[in-house]
């Protein structure tokens, strides 16, 4: 009788281990998967990444046309998911000799984002100014103050780099990967990524 359950036992080990081994096999090839470096299919970054990007751009000072002396400052970045576009209001200080006192105002800008490879930067593409506010006397020269917003926004921020990827997020494995399609969520920025 022992000689007929000691194969059955050994059949039985021999079993488990293979099981085991299998089992062994796949936990180290999940392993293997979060130990090494990979490519995500997508890179996500947040508003206040944005937020910090672009406070580096100032307060800026600027004479527009020679006819008014225009200050920017304190930018607030804002998401537009509806229209995949990325928002910034800033505060605006305007002096001209056409106007008998310096006024305070805010530009309200948007831009839609796009991937420079040069650069490998996701940068604001095409500012377009959404709304000038401005107080008292110089609502007299609106269409002005439009037109030299709309410069500012051009030279300020058209280009202008908000993410650079490092080199190694965009390669693995002697394969290049590249940004494609971007995304604005209403939490942060979803850039996908693609096999060059």
């Amino acid at each position: 009788m022992a000689r007929l359950v000691a194969p059955a036992r050994r059949r039985f080990l021999f079993a488990a281990l293979a099981g085991a081994s299998a089992l062994g096999a796949v936990s180290l090839a999940a392993c293997a998967t979060s130990t090494f470096p990979f490519i995500p299919s997508h890179y996500t970054f947040s508003q206040q990444q944005v937020q910090d990007a672009v406070q580096r751009k100032f307060p800026y000072q600027r004479t527009v046309s020679q006819v008014f002396d225009v200050a920017l400052s304190h930018p607030v970045v804002g998401l537009l998911p509806d229209a995949n576009r990325v928002s910034v209001k800033l505060d605006a200080h305007l002096a001209s000799p056409f106007m008998p006192q310096p006024v305070d105002g805010v530009f309200t800008l948007s831009s839609e984002l796009a991937y420079d490879a040069a650069s490998r930067s996701v940068v604001l593409k095409s500012p377009n100014v959404d709304n000038v506010s401005v107080s008292g006397q110089a609502q007299a020269y609106t269409q002005q103050i439009n037109a030299a917003a709309a410069v500012l926004a051009t030279q300020l921020l058209s280009n202008y780099p908000i993410y650079t990827f490092k080199p190694e997020q965009l390669q693995f494995a002697g394969v290049n990967y590249e940004p494609g399609t971007i995304t604005i969520l209403t939490n942060g920025i979803r850039v996908q990524i693609v096999e060059k």
